[in-house]
């Protein structure tokens, strides 16, 4: 077998020591983000919390920040000194994170090279295909003493392919390697070069050229070595041979008796040097305890070396093809085989689905549940064809669950959602979808958060490949796709999940009542945990780099900040928000995501879920924020479910709806507002349509007019909730054209059935009420499309009057007007403008075509100003306002007076 060597030349140097290479500690590599942060506004609570803080709490506190941290532009306490906000304990909890967050960098790079590495340990741990023709497994389980793989190749042996602690397979952190090798077919011999490698998926047909390694090798000597330099590599033994001659003569000793005493290295050179003078290639012992030489390379020959370029072509020209590679071996893993990690732990034997697994059967019916090793051919594999658009000025987003997104009662596919879920979508006019469910879950009846398996794509809707290619037929639809990531908890299920992951109760989670959520029977992550941090971080990256997802909504985020899981009365008083319940690891969690998405992926969008709208929620990390691009507002649609389940149409608020839609002004353009999500249709409660259309007698008198008002409120709703909101709004599948069901999961109280674990499209085929609020919303989402609505300044509400129920906004050159009085109309109401001219109505929600009576006729669609000071505005129109209506008017000519 030949060999690639480097012949050295080695000469005494009396200053420089190897030592000091061996020895040397390594540089530490920081992650450095690819673009700097900028100042957002931060979240701010429903009813005014935050707009409470400012008015308790008005000078700025003292910023003691360090030089260095002063240079980066980094304030601990940054977003409170900008806001003019000053209380003592808050800021000391946020400087304090922020040491922490310092600290837990450090620790990170002791073990890590620096933040990218940490993010993915998906390319190390779980199952990977080594290019020699093995399979390599590594998981993390620090409370186990035995580990192996057992699946249906090795007859569910827990001894075929293992690893044990003490040996190679298991180091001091608690991860467990093990090695699969491939199987040889009958006739074939193994590899000349035992390090021989194959392509297994890059040019998979191509690789072997036919070549013999030994004239490969040939190739590469005769390109790096001049003549005579392989000498001592071809005839090893000849310099010793010669050196000893040299010292005994021709006849000398042949046995160590013979030998007899030998003079020390030193002396003997001494020796030498009085006889032939001092020599540059002598190498001598310096007389210290450790075995250490003054070893220095020959200049001239190693500047010649460094010239070259190392032999790469030859290296990969040694590779074989696939084929090659399926000739010779029989993988040791098939792809599609089942297997689970046995583990042997101080509490007895067990079995798990590896933590990592990235395809998994969750079993049911007494069929345990198995991770799938999922490596299809070339073939096989889907190729991506488009690239992710890029992000819109404003996000109108349709969240979606593909589960229930057909119209037959079963579960739907990825590739039925693709089918016939995305034109819909592209045709409604949003630019954006987020999917929940997605990750690997046991029980179907809980939407999808209680995650059993991080890494993996729920399996009731297809394979990895098909969910690569709904993202790509998205992305080549203009659709950036958006998956709700729970990371707060997770299942407690031990078969499947990672409960009781090896055997100890605090693997993942914390032990006690803190690894428990209050209320959900879930597990609560230990945020603390080096190795866990490792897996949830990696986790954000491995949708990203394998499913090129564009953005992540976290799940429930109060759940994890607070160790009461957010389950507790707020007054709005920052005391609230760092005293002893408050899980600062979680929110170091939390930071360091924000942190390593958007520095890797600056055009990623993190959207935060938080009931109690932790302050700094959307605040730069570098300004003591946790990070995010938006937050949802909860408070919204709560209102309006509570307006129409309970409260009478005349005893509507005008100024509550106002001060909800707009809690804070200061953090408005953060919000990612919606009507309704799932939340209003899942768990028991009706959506908004089924509360408006599902209590109307259709053989009652006044069923055309329950009709109009369940219309009317629909499409009002909708209206002032969008273009309210700053840059994002979201809407659920289906209720956009008044889905008239709420969703039900087949679960023991409904006998398991799937008739409301569904969507009826079938009632956009027929003319009607759903048909007309389709068309509605469509022209709602051109509105922004076309006027860029959403991207504008907040909305200047000059116009709210409680007894007449009639709001009016300005936002940029359209005038928007509500009139919500379930019976009386105004023939000439006044409302103040700016700008003096004359307005057209551009959108009517009293059309015919969206179902309304069409009051108003086309020449009242035109309306000129009145030079009359009116909300305190300079000039007035004075408009018609059937009840229950609301108009959009766009400024068309300025009349100068």
């Amino acid at each position: 077998m030949s060999t690639l060597s480097v012949p050295i030349k080695i000469f005494f140097h009396p200053t420089t020591t190897t030592s000091s290479f061996l020895h040397s500690q390594p540089q530490t590599l920081t992650f450095i983000p690819t673009r700097t942060p900028t100042i957002r506004a931060s979240a701010s609570a429903s009813e005014n919390p935050q707009k409470q803080h400012q008015k308790q709490h008005k000078s700025p506190p003292n910023a003691a920040n360090t030089a260095s941290d002063a240079d980066k532009g980094i304030h601990p306490a940054g977003f409170l000194t900008k806001r003019g906000i000053s209380h003592k304990a808050f800021g000391q909890f946020l400087r304090e994170r922020y040491k922490a967050l310092k600290d837990l960098k450090d620790e990170i790079f002791n073990r890590h090279a620096n933040l990218k590495e940490m993010a993915s340990g998906f390319e190390l741990l779980g199952m990977h295909r080594h290019p020699e023709h093995r399979v390599d497994y590594m998981e993390w389980a620090p409370g186990a003493r035995y580990c192996a793989i057992v699946a249906d190749f090795n007859g569910w042996s827990p001894t075929e392919n293992c690893a044990r602690e003490g040996y190679f397979g298991h180091d001091d952190y608690g991860y467990w390697f093990i090695i699969l090798q491939d199987n040889l077919r009958e006739g074939e011999e193994p590899d000349e070069l035992y390090f021989q490698q194959y392509n297994y998926v890059d040019d998979y047909d191509k690789g072997d050229s036919g070549i013999t390694i030994d004239e490969i090798f040939k190739k590469a000597n005769d390109e790096y070595w001049q003549p005579g330099e392989d000498r001592y590599l071809n005839n090893r033994l000849e310099g010793p041979v010669k050196l000893y001659e040299e010292i005994f003569g021709p006849n000398g000793p042949q046995t160590m008796e013979e030998l007899g005493d030998i003079p020390d290295a030193e002396t003997r050179y001494k020796e030498w040097v009085e006889k032939h003078g001092p020599s540059r290639y002598a190498v001598i012992d310096e007389g210290k305890e450790y075995d250490i030489f003054n070893v220095i390379v020959d200049p001239e020959w190693n500047e010649r070396i460094r010239a070259l370029k190392p032999p790469i072509p030859y290296w990969f020209e040694t590779r074989k093809g696939r084929k090659a590679w399926l000739k010779k071996y029989i993988p040791g893993i098939p792809h599609g085989s089942k297997y689970r990690v046995y583990f042997n732990t101080a509490n007895g034997p067990l079995e798990r689905v590896p933590a990592w697994a990235t395809y998994v059967q969750p079993g049911g019916d007494g069929v345990p549940a198995c991770a799938i090793h999922w490596e299809p051919s070339p073939e096989q594999a889907y190729k991506w064809k488009n690239k992710s658009p890029e992000v819109p000025k404003s996000l109108r987003m349709y969240e979606a669950h593909v589960g229930i997104s057909g119209s037959e009662p079963k579960i739907s596919s990825f590739n039925d959602f693709t089918d016939k879920v995305l034109p819909h979508i592209k045709e409604a006019g949003y630019n954006a979808i987020q999917l929940i469910g997605v990750v690997e879950h046991k029980d179907y009846f809980t939407v999808g958060y209680r995650v059993t398996n991080f890494y993996a794509v729920s399996s009731r809707y297809g394979t990895p490949e098909d969910f690569k290619r709904l993202v790509d037929e998205a992305h080549g639809l203009g659709l950036l796709v958006f998956l709700e990531i729970v990371h707060s908890y997770a299942a407690a299920d031990e078969m499947v999940g990672l409960s009781m992951f090896d055997g100890s109760n605090d693997c993942y989670f914390h032990s006690g009542k803190r690894g428990q959520h209050k209320f959900w029977g879930t597990r609560m992550f230990k945020y603390g945990d080096p190795d866990v941090l490792h897996f949830l971080l990696s986790n954000l990256n491995w949708w990203i780099t394998e499913y090129q997802i564009d953005g992540f909504h976290f799940h429930s985020v109060s759940s994890m900040l607070y160790t009461h899981n957010g389950f507790a009365s707020f007054t709005g008083d920052l005391e609230e928000y760092c005293n002893q319940y408050v899980d600062r690891d979680a929110q170091l969690y939390l930071i360091l995501a924000n942190e390593i998405l958007h520095a890797l992926y600056p055009n990623i969008i993190t959207i935060a879920e938080d009931a109690t709208f932790y302050p700094g929620l959307c605040e730069p990390t570098s300004q003591g924020g946790l990070g995010f691009d938006y937050y949802v507002n909860l408070s919204v649609p709560e209102m309006w479910s509570t307006f129409l389940d309970s409260v009478p149409d005349l005893e509507w608020s005008m100024t509550k709806i106002v001060n909800t839609l707009i809690s804070s002004r200061e953090h408005a353009d953060r919000m990612l507002m919606y009507t309704e999500n799932h939340n209003q249709s899942i768990s028991g409660r009706q959506s908004f349509a089924e509360i408006l259309f599902g209590r109307i007698d259709k053989h009652s008198h006044h069923y055309k007019e329950s009709l109009q008002r369940g219309s009317s409120l629909h499409k009002m709703i909708r209206l002032i909730t969008f273009t309210t909101g700053c840059r994002a709004y979201l809407n659920f599948m289906g209720n956009e054209f008044g889905h008239p069901k709420r969703v039900e999961f087949p679960t023991s109280s409904n006998n398991y059935s799937y008739s409301l674990a569904n969507r009826q499209w079938d009632l956009l085929e027929k003319d009607g009420i759903h048909c007309d609020l389709f068309s509605f919303d469509k022209d709602m989402m051109k509105l922004d499309e076309n006027l860029r609505v959403l991207s504008r300044r907040i909305p200047n509400f000059h116009h709210v009057n409680d007894s007449s129920m009639v709001i009016s906004y300005i936002r940029g050159p359209l005038l928007f007007v509500f009139n919500f009085h379930p019976t009386n109309s105004y023939d000439s109401y006044s409302i103040g403008v700016d700008e003096a001219g004359e307005y057209q109505v551009i959108l009517n929600t009293d059309e015919i075509k969206y179902g309304g009576q069409g009051i108003l006729k086309e020449d009242q669609y035109l309306q000129r100003t009145v030079s009359r000071r009116v909300d305190g505005l300079q000039n007035c129109l004075q408009v018609s306002l059937p009840s229950r209506t609301a108009q959009v008017y766009k400024l068309r000519r300025i009349l100068r007076i």
